[in-house]
This record gives structure tokens, C-alpha cells and sequence, in this order.
């Protein structure tokens, strides 16, 4: 495996501004995970399982890493830990791995951020739901092609409501730094829709995980984000493989497997995401401590109801062989 002082010097090459991918679309074609964040007691960030997690995920055949990214706390976490998270998976993934860093807030620290994250051995970055207030496609615009502009790396961006709007979208389409879209607002009609229009010059992604990606895969998708595979990868990638396919009773098969999971999440607005995932991952042998305020924290009997569920979870990740890489 080579070093990360490698990745820092090649991971892209800017010409006139622009960030020159050094991988192939394709190989975002797949399962990007997003791994979880780790604290210790003191809520201070933990990387060594985290470490253990990166390796034990490359090893199941995860390809895509999003680390610090939604589910992973990005809200909660430094521009320093951030950086530090990215370092830790550029370290604990092979070469093949794409690393996409997170990036946000306002325009100055989200170009300084995902510079740092190039500089670090990040592959792409994401450019995470716009959360002022008082928005309007016009301000998104104006703010999205400032990154896109200065980012050193090749970009995603992460569409979570009505803002920015599928007109700008397929504008910023057409822009070299762009290379796609996590789409996180189930509807299906807007989405098929707007893939169409787009005819293929980037990618549009399901953000929103199992529960939604064989709608999204149906529409056009060829991949999606993935909260799942932390603690079971190999039955996502196998839903993913299944899929990519056609072999769509295979594909809901293991879907119907992830979806205690998914549904759990999902509970009171989707607030039972990350502690859920904090806990979760405990039954396989990692402890990840609690989220940070402001998440929701589990009470003892929502633990117990966590832990019966995965039981059957667990026992067919166990008997999964391991999946090959880029499915």
C-alpha cells in the first residue's frame, strides 16, 4: 500500500484552476459509505477504532469512503478533526480507495477546508446542504461556483431539499469541477426527470441509503451513500452487486435484511440516525462512544431493542463471503 504522501502529491493535479480527476467515474459506481465518527469518554475524537473500522470495510470490499460527512457528525466536528479523519482512512484504505472529504458552511471555509482535505489525500469532495436561512437558488448559485471554482479536488454536491433547485443543478452540470450529485429528497418523479435532462454528464446518486436506492437505481442511479455498511458492508455491497445486475428479487432480498436498520434510523425525523449507528456498531466489537450534542442520545431500553434487532442482521452479514471490489 502506498504511503499518504503519495496521495497528497497525486491525488489531483490543478490546471488553470480546474482539479484534473485521478480516477474514473465509474469507480463511484458503487456503495459510498459513510463512516461514523468515533469519541471517547471525554468526547474527544478517537481514532483507533475508527482505523479498524476503515480496514475492516476495505476488506469487505467498500471502495468509497465519505468519512465526517452527515451521518459521521460533520456539524459536531472541527475543521482539525476533519482533517485528521482524513488522514486516518487515506492510511487504512488501499490505493484503490476514493476518499471524498466533506466540505461546508460558508464559501471562505469550505474552500480552505476541501484544499486542506486535498492536501491530506482526499480524492473529491462534498459540498454538504446549504444551511442558512434566507436562501434562494440565486445566493446557492453564486456560492456553489465560488467552491467549485477554488476547490482542488473534483466535487460532489449534496442536495437535501428544495435548495439548490434541479434547474441549478443541471446548470452546475455542466461546470469541469462537478462530477455529482447525492440526492437526498425522495421523490422519484423529480429525480427521473432530472437525470434525464442531464444526459449523462455527471452522476446522480441516492442519498438516502437502502431504503430508497432500488427506486433510485431503477431512475438511473448507479450508486448510493450508505450508513448501513458499517456494520453490515457486505450485504449492501451484495444488494448494490445484485442491482447493478438486474437480479432485482436478489437485490430486495438484502434489502429487506438492511431495512430494520433503515427504519430505525429513520424514527422522529430521522433523529435516531447517528446514535443509532453509535450503538449498533458495538455488537461488532468496536465501540465508538456516543454522538455529540446536539444528537439524540439512547435510552437503556432503546439499546436492548437496537441489539435484539441486529441479531439476524449479524448473522447474515456472518455468512456472506466477501464481496469483490467495485460492485
Amino acid at each position: 500500500m502506498l504511503g499518504k504522501r503519495f496521495f497528497r502529491q497525486q491525488a489531483t493535479t490543478i490546471t488553470e484552476g480546474i482539479a484534473i480527476m485521478t480516477f474514473q467515474r465509474e469507480q463511484l459506481h458503487t456503495v459510498q459509505l459513510v463512516p461514523i465518527t468515533a469519541f471517547d469518554a471525554d468526547g474527544k475524537l478517537n481514532l483507533e477504532p475508527m482505523a479498524r473500522l476503515m480496514a475492516r470495510s476495505y476488506e469487505a470490499g467498500i471502495r468509497v469512503f465519505l468519512p465526517c460527512a452527515g451521518s459521521a457528525e460533520f456539524h459536531a466536528l472541527q475543521p482539525s478533526e476533519i482533517i485528521s479523519v482524513i488522514e486516518m482512512v487515506r492510511d487504512n484504505v488501499g490505493d484503490d480507495a476514493i476518499v471524498v472529504a466533506p466540505t461546508g458552511y460558508h464559501a471562505e471555509h469550505a474552500i480552505e477546508l476541501v484544499n486542506q482535505a486535498h492536501a491530506a489525500g482526499a480524492n473529491a469532495g462534498l459540498v454538504m446542504p446549504l444551511s442558512f436561512p434566507y436562501l434562494s437558488d440565486a445566493g446557492a448559485r453564486d456560492h456553489l461556483l465560488r467552491i467549485l471554482e477554488q476547490s482542488r479536488l473534483p466535487m460532489m454536491v449534496y442536495k437535501k431539499g428544495d435548495l439548490p433547485g434541479d434547474d441549478l443543478l443541471l446548470e452546475l452540470a455542466a461546470h469541469e469541477n462537478l462530477v455529482g450529485i447525492k440526492y437526498a429528497v425522495n421523490n422519484m418523479d423529480a429525480f427521473t426527470r432530472v437525470i434525464r435532462a442531464d444526459q449523462g454528464r455527471i452522476d446522480w446518486f441516492c442519498g438516502t441509503a437502502e431504503r430508497f436506492a432500488p427506486f433510485y437505481a431503477l431512475a438511473g442511479a448507479p450508486g448510493y451513500t450508505s450508513g448501513a455498511g458499517n456494520i453490515c458492508p457486505r450485504l449492501t455491497l451484495a444488494m448494490h452487486a445484485a442491482m447493478k445486475q438486474g437480479h432485482w428479487d436478489e437485490a430486495l432480498q438484502m434489502q429487506e435484511i438492511l431495512l430494520p436498520i433503515e427504519y430505525y434510523r429513520s424514527r422522529k425525523n430521522d433523529s435516531y440516525n447517528v446514535s443509532m449507528l453509535k450503538h449498533g456498531i458495538k455488537q461488532t466489537g468496536l465501540d465508538f462512544g456516543v454522538p455529540r450534542p446536539p444528537q439524540r442520545q439512547l435510552t437503556e431500553p432503546e439499546m436492548r431493542e437496537i441489539d435484539e434487532m441486529l441479531v439476524p442482521i449479524l448473522e447474515a452479514e456472518a455468512a456472506m463471503s466477501v464481496t469483490s471490489p467495485g460492485n
